[in-house]
């Protein structure tokens, strides 16, 4: 009978592996945390209506990548992204009543149907904040400090901030005119995608990846309408204050006119947290401002601003992580002792194994030194002089200790 194997574009997370993904969960609980921004968990799947809604309908994700499908005659789709799903929940749980700023942070699987590539894959993680109800930028400096300090909590170091400024509605408009008016004698060159985006978003044609498509963005007089500063004086004086706010926090960042990112929602700042480390896909955190977001979903006016992070390609830049699970392994030839002395310690809130099998004590203590913190061992003469001998794994330390105080001794 033929094997079933993990579907393209999936993989399983194994045991070696789950030492590294606690440190990024962990790590996330802590810095997040320290902002005072707090854990949700919203469903994997939702409304088709409210990515179309929300992502926007221009979007690759929305017309290439969503796992959508029929349900008693509703339409459902795997999320792709989390920040549609959290403004939904933030809506629907009247979560507008709060203090501002909320402070929201996630983790979780994502969904979309591309080819797999560096990182990331059709089912792949995302840990991510959003912040509600803040609109000036001093909320988009926090921001990029919370996703920097995150990366260097987590040891990445080798790593470039980009940031830009879409401006808003109103002023954006002049500039897709000037946009489309200069690349309109060009359009037939283009590819298939930018040919759409051109009526629908022409703001997205600067993210298209087609060498093509970029070598006809970088003639002159297309770049010099890239290069222009468009925005009006509200949202100029957003971005320089906001570049003020990351000089005094010592964020280093370059300015890139050509970043825009890819979903509809974004205006005024966007930025992203590349690293050298992963070639030409080396964005590991992308983020913006979404201020008509909340309201385009049904809920009050509100400015909001947030980023995400995929896991997988976190993953790839932190490599293995050699994490003892264990704080102490049980080496003794008396499996009956060995099991009562084993249920002792758990219940004392001591994470520990012994050997089933009962194996030589040289391979109890080879696997030992592989996964325990301890090894405690428990021969015939431990056990007749009530005792154990505690080995730190680590040094190579070996104390003999009486087991009344094999607790402190471990603890």
């Amino acid at each position: 009978m033929a094997i079933i194997k993990v579907q393209k574009g999936t993989k399983d997370i194994l045991p070696v592996e789950m030492p590294l993904w606690y440190l990024m969960e962990d790590a996330a609980r802590k810095i997040f945390g320290a902002y005072g921004a707090q854990e949700i968990r919203t469903p994997i799947f939702e409304a088709t209506e409210l990515f179309a809604r929300g992502v926007g309908d221009t979007t690759d994700i929305v017309n290439k990548e969503m796992y959508t499908f029929e349900k008693s005659e509703r339409s459902l789709t795997l999320r792709p992204e989390n920040t549609a799903g959290v403004v939904r929940a933030f809506i629907e749980n009247g979560m507008h009543r709060l203090s501002a700023p909320v402070k929201l942070w996630y983790k979780g699987p994502m969904f979309r149907y591309e080819r797999p590539q560096a990182g990331r894959q059709r089912q792949f993680h995302q840990v991510g904040v959003e912040v509600f109800g803040i609109k000036q930028p001093s909320a988009d400096a926090e921001v990029m400090l919370m996703a920097v300090n995150y990366l260097k909590a987590l040891g990445l170091r080798d790593l470039i901030v980009e940031i830009n400024t879409l401006g808003c509605p109103k002023c954006r408009e002049e500039y897709k005119l000037k946009l489309k008016e200069v690349i309109k004698p060009y359009l037939s060159y283009l590819c298939e995608d930018c040919q759409t985006r051109f009526e629908k978003n022409p703001l997205r044609l600067l993210d298209c990846k087609v060498h093509e498509c970029q070598e006809i963005y970088s003639k002159p007089a297309i770049k010099e309408i890239i290069q222009g500063d468009f925005v009006c004086d509200e949202c100029a004086k957003h971005f320089e204050d906001l570049k003020e706010y990351l000089d005094a926090l010592g964020i280093k960042y370059q300015r890139n006119k050509l970043l825009v990112r890819g979903l509809d929602y974004y205006n005024r700042t966007v930025f992203e947290v590349k690293s050298n480390n992963l070639g030409s896909q080396n964005a590991v955190c992308g983020g913006g401002r979404y201020d008509s977001l909340v309201k385009n979903l049904g809920g009050e006016d509100t400015p909001a601003i947030g980023f995400a992070m995929g896991m997988e390609r976190l993953a790839s830049l932190l490599g293995e992580q050699n994490a003892k699970i264990l704080d102490a392994y049980i080496v003794s030839n008396n499996q009956l002792e060995a099991i009562k002395l084993a249920e002792y310690l758990r219940n004392k809130d001591i994470a520990c194994e012994f050997d089933l099998t009962n194996k030589k004590f040289v391979k109890q203590l080879e696997k030992a030194s592989k996964i325990a913190k301890f090894a405690v061992i428990l021969g015939e003469d431990e056990m007749k002089a009530n005792k154990v001998s505690i080995k730190n794994l680590e040094t190579g330390e070996q104390n003999s200790v009486d087991r009344t105080v094999i607790l402190d001794y471990l603890k």
